[in-house]
């Protein structure tokens, strides 16, 4: 028997509320009133049990991607090592990179499989899949790293833009990283890319073997955790001007590289109170922000 999650309609009576475990969803379809009731009647629908069958294969998903070879079994699951196969090769990467953002998506394509909408969002935990047609568009309030609440500015995403999926990460999120950024967001194609992308490039916002970086082994936080005993950090002490422009340039590079292979669509990264933005030439509403910070 399935474990009934917790759905709710949200006091605005406009915003669902999805919670089973660690997965959180706040989700809103705009459309017709019959289309969006049906839209959300799907959500919950496809949400019951999809926690049961991520940790149906959670061994599995803790394991390094291959960069080819799956053996997942779940639509989620294949999901999750699709994102991140295109890094397996190259560095230590895990389906759970990808987990929210797969999540995001899985849950956004049974609402537009079942119902006519204009624009819909579903945001697990600040990782986000978007659908817009027609002229819609999608403000995303940007912060400078996943733990604050003071908002900075603000970033629009037109219905002709490519990006439909936002993720960030960095050492101040939900999960551990092996970076020193406070924050990388980055918006790609889909909400699975993005996460995995994110990750990739907010590990690589580092400074290896400085003595202001306090690092412990993952296993030593969260014995389950699928990074074992990599070293992830936990804090990160007074830098220089020129370290913190070493680390941001480090994964800037990153981010280009992942750019030009048709990966990512734009980044921004964030540590110390400075950001570096790649990818904000693109037509359509980006093109006025020079600096994106976060999602």
């Amino acid at each position: 028997m399935r474990r009934l999650p917790q759905i709710a309609l949200l006091p605005d009576g406009k915003r669902l509320h999805l919670q089973d475990g660690p997965i959180d969803l706040i989700i809103e379809g705009k459309g017709g009133e019959g289309e969006v009731r049906a839209a959300y009647r799907a959500a919950a629908t496809r949400f019951t049990g999809l926690l049961d069958e991520l940790c149906a294969e959670l061994s599995e998903l803790r394991k390094p991607a291959h960069p080819m070879l799956c053996p997942l079994a779940g639509v989620v699951a294949h999901r999750m090592h699709a994102a991140v196969a295109p890094f397996a090769a190259d560095c230590f990467i895990t389906p759970m990179a990808a987990v929210a953002g797969s999540v995001a998506e899985e849950i956004l394509g049974a609402m537009v499989g079942a119902a006519r909408l204009d624009r819909a969002y579903v945001n697990n935990g600040g990782d986000i899949a978007l659908h817009l047609t027609k002229r819609e568009a999608f403000t995303v309030g940007l912060i400078d790293r996943p733990d604050s609440e003071g908002l900075m500015r603000t970033l629009v995403i037109a219905a002709d833009d490519p990006i439909r999926g936002i993720a960030t990460s960095g050492r101040h999120g939900r999960s551990f990283s092996l970076g020193i950024a406070d924050a990388v967001t980055v918006l790609a194609r889909t909400a699975s890319m993005a996460d995995a992308a994110a990750t990739v490039i907010a590990n690589a916002v580092d400074l290896p073997g400085h003595p202001a970086i306090v690092r412990v082994p993952a296993s030593e936080l969260q014995p389950d955790s699928d990074l074992g005993p990599r070293l992830v950090t936990r804090e990160v002490g007074a830098l220089s001007e020129s370290e913190i422009e070493q680390a941001l340039q480090a994964g800037a590079q990153c981010a280009r590289q992942l750019m030009a292979k048709g990966l990512i669509e734009a980044a921004a990264l964030r540590l110390k109170g400075e950001t570096v933005a790649v990818g904000m030439r693109q037509p359509g509403a980006m093109q006025r922000h020079e600096t994106l910070i976060d999602a």
